[in-house]
């Protein structure tokens, strides 16, 4: 068995897409007004619309949802150089950290998902 995708449940699906695909670089594998799949290079992640009503309001900037049992990692080669480039996007970019040889830091997407950038 191998993971073949994630799927982050979003309020605001052009937005997210803009974020997960324009800005972190995941490639459009395909899309529909309220589910797109993005290559996460060995596996998708998906972007599936949240109902209006159940969703809630997104505050802008993003607020930390602390609160959620999963976090999406995304592999990077020179962690402050993007972390750099991120906050120079306007991401909310948590102070790096560093365990041995691995660099990791955390972000908020658009919605307030926490994610992180790695070099593990």
């Amino acid at each position: 068995m191998r993971l073949a995708q994630t799927i982050l449940f979003v309020a605001d699906v052009p937005r997210m897409q803009a974020f997960y695909g324009g800005l972190l670089g995941l490639p459009l594998l395909d899309a529909s007004p309220s589910f797109v799949r993005l290559d996460a290079g060995g596996s998708a992640l998906a972007l599936h619309a949240i109902p209006p009503g159940i969703a809630g309001p997104i505050a802008t900037p993003p607020v930390a949802r602390d609160d959620t049992v999963l976090k999406l990692a995304f592999h990077v080669d020179d962690l402050d150089a993007a972390r750099r480039s991120l906050r120079d996007a306007g991401v909310i970019m948590r102070e790096p950290r560093r365990f041995g040889d691995v660099a990791f830091c955390d972000g908020l997407d658009p919605e307030g998902n926490v994610f992180q950038i790695t070099t593990r």
